[in-house]
């Protein structure tokens, strides 16, 4: 084999369209546009979703449900990463000083992932009932 003679796969290459070049081609005069109305227009594009000034169909239903804003404020932590605190009491302050909750973060919660094999007192952070479980095993509470 050699570089002058490596060829594409017979009907990988395909020509392309050539319209409006004479009737025999099957693209001739309208060039496959039809006949008036805006995609037969030079530029006749238009937005996504816009229905030729009929109201759209995304605006035509009615809105549903529902996103809360303060969810990314919300942080969950896990039980293996409280067990790396050198502290004790654990409250949202220490967390965020810790780097393990953003500085606008609004509240906490304690997820068990992993475990914990010392004392630590929550004040002010949620813990979800196995965690909650697993720190008290530990001689730790929860509690505000």
């Amino acid at each position: 084999m050699k570089l002058n003679t490596i060829q594409p796969a017979e009907g990988a290459k395909k020509a392309r369209r050539r319209v409006g070049r004479g009737i025999g081609s099957g693209l001739g005069k309208t060039a496959g546009r039809g006949h008036k109305g805006q995609g037969s227009r030079a530029g006749g594009f238009h937005k996504v979703g816009f229905e030729g000034g009929q109201m759209p169909l995304q605006r035509r239903l009615p809105k549903r449900g529902f996103v809360s804003l303060s969810k990314a404020r919300n942080v969950e932590v896990r039980l293996s990463e409280i067990n790396d605190l050198s502290v004790e009491e654990i409250d949202l302050l220490t967390l965020v000083q810790a780097g393990l909750a953003p500085s606008r973060a609004l509240s906490a919660k304690v997820v068990l992932s992993g475990q914990i094999s010392r004392k630590v007192v929550l004040r002010g952070v949620g813990a979800t009932k196995g965690a909650k479980a697993a720190i008290e095993a530990a001689g730790g509470s929860v509690g505000d």
